[in-house]
């Protein structure tokens, strides 16, 4: 349970082989921000949601679910500016809970991250095949993934994608932030356009009821069950007052990935300043987005009558619009590219600050004499996320991604109760409010939304953990560069 001081921690930045460059700006990670958390859930999760738990009251759904992310990122804002490391959740940990913490989070958001590339690759190449089977080109059935063909088949493009974009991470943040920024003023302005568009088509008849009446309980067995109703025999219902909540516990994954701008702190010019308006404002952008869109899909057609698969897409086509129904399939393929490489860039910097401390092998922290990134670890995390894209099929990789955060939001919480008893004294240059009550709240929201998860999403992170204890066990431990000499707080 040995602590790394604040104080080691930024030391550690300094050491010439061992530091990222500072480039980033509050804007270049509100871009980045905006970049991860915007994918295809605006333009899909928004109607299903809509249609199966909450009607036209989707809007209010992601009002609460963005209600629980700033709580959340109220917390990170708190420690990124205080502790401008590399590392996110990971260092936040290991500064105020701990090295065993430290390393259970680490790993945790290890898996997050690599999985969480993987299934938007994969995603990204499907979109893609779809447009060049529009053009009449189609890849063959060996190079398009287990998702289109069985036997022995590889997905190209989802590798492709992902080892372009380890390049253009490994050339450094500032030609990052660069890409990033041009592809998401794209993905951006298509999402202004729909909601635009899409206004002129709205009937305000669709939105009576604007709650509709609850209908009855979500119904699973077995392992597929949501914990809570395996522990306690609760069920979330459907339609309500109480659908609104089923449906934010759906719709917060649509949020997932404002956390990894965290990651970026020690590569911020000024990460007093520009952290805390980097995660709020690209929580805050989102949340408008959100609730924008949920309002206009709901007013162009009658939440029962939405499909599951291309909700928004179904909506233009049902009103006479089909060319906007083809935007909304270019905005997702290319909004895509951004939420994998922000997600790629997050695994890598957290892979990074756990070889700087020892935990892993130091060899991966090594940072690039011209680029000033850390080269070794991205292309070893870029090469194993491509091929796991290219040979695993979606619904496979999607199981494990969600949790993760959650876990992650409880854990910084946490630290935020905790160093503020254990270092009064450290300058904070942004404070998160009433504390210990929100940071409390955050912990009972997100413990809530995780018991909502499927009882074999929580076995299989289970497993997850219990392989990362062991080979802290074996390696971490004993190659740690923290002491027990002055380190505990």
């Amino acid at each position: 349970m040995r602590t790394k001081s604040i104080e080691q921690s930024i030391q550690d930045t300094e050491e010439p082989e061992y530091a990222l460059t500072r480039s980033l700006s509050a804007l270049d990670l509100t871009v980045f921000g905006v970049g991860v958390i915007i994918g295809t859930g605006i333009f899909v999760l928004t109607g299903a949601v809509a249609k199966q738990q909450a009607g036209p009251a989707t809007a209010l759904a992601f009002v609460v679910a963005g209600v629980v992310c700033a709580l959340a990122a109220l917390c990170y804002a708190e420690f990124a500016s205080t502790l401008p490391v590399a590392g996110s959740a990971y260092t936040f940990s290991y500064a105020s809970l701990g090295e065993l913490p430290a390393w259970i989070i680490g790993w945790d958001l290890v898996l997050e991250f690599a999985l969480g590339t993987a299934v938007v690759a994969v995603g990204w190449a499907g979109y893609v095949r779809s447009l060049l089977d529009n053009a009449g080109w189609r890849l063959p059935d060996v190079l398009s993934g287990p998702d289109v063909a069985s036997g022995f088949t590889f997905d190209i493009l989802a590798a492709l994608l992902v080892l372009v974009l380890t390049g253009i991470l490994v050339l450094g943040m500032k030609l990052s932030a660069r890409v990033t920024s041009v592809v998401v003023a794209v993905k951006v302005t298509v999402v202004l356009l729909v909601i635009i568009a899409g206004s002129f088509f709205i009937d305000a008849d669709n939105y009576r009821p604007f709650i509709p009446e609850a209908q009855g309980t979500v119904s699973a067995s077995g392992l597929r069950a949501p914990l809570i109703q395996l522990m306690a025999g609760y069920q979330p219902t459907t339609f309500g007052v109480a659908g609104i909540f089923t449906a934010a516990a759906v719709v917060f994954f649509a949020f997932i990935g404002f956390d990894v701008v965290a990651t970026a702190a020690e590569e911020t010019r000024n990460p007093q300043h520009d952290m805390p308006r980097g995660i709020l404002g690209s929580l805050f952008i989102c949340t408008a987005l959100y609730v924008a869109v949920s309002i206009v899909v709901t007013g162009m057609q009658k939440y029962s009558e939405l499909s599951v698969d291309a909700p928004l897409a179904d909506a233009f086509k049902a009103v006479g619009q089909p060319f906007y129904a083809g935007l909304i399939s270019f905005g997702a393929a290319i909004g895509l590219t951004t939420v994998c490489m922000i997600l790629l860039l997050g695994q890598t910097r957290v892979f990074f600050a756990m070889s700087r401390d020892g935990l892993l092998p130091r060899v991966f922290a090594k940072v690039h004499p011209r680029f000033g990134t850390p080269y070794r670890s991205t292309v070893l995390l870029g090469v194993l996320i491509a091929v796991v894209a290219g040979f695993t099929s979606i619904s496979e990789l999607a199981a494990l991604v969600n949790i993760g955060t959650l876990f992650a939001f409880v854990v910084v919480a946490l630290g935020v109760v905790v160093l503020r008893r254990t270092r009064p004294d450290l300058p904070r240059a942004f404070r998160a409010p009433w504390v210990p009550v929100l940071p409390a709240a955050s912990v009972a929201a997100s413990v809530w939304l995780m018991l909502n998860l499927p009882a074999e999403t929580w076995l299989r992170f289970a497993v997850w953990m219990v392989l990362g204890v062991v080979i802290y066990v074996l390696y971490g431990r004993r190659h740690s560069r923290v002491t027990e000499v002055g380190t505990r707080s």
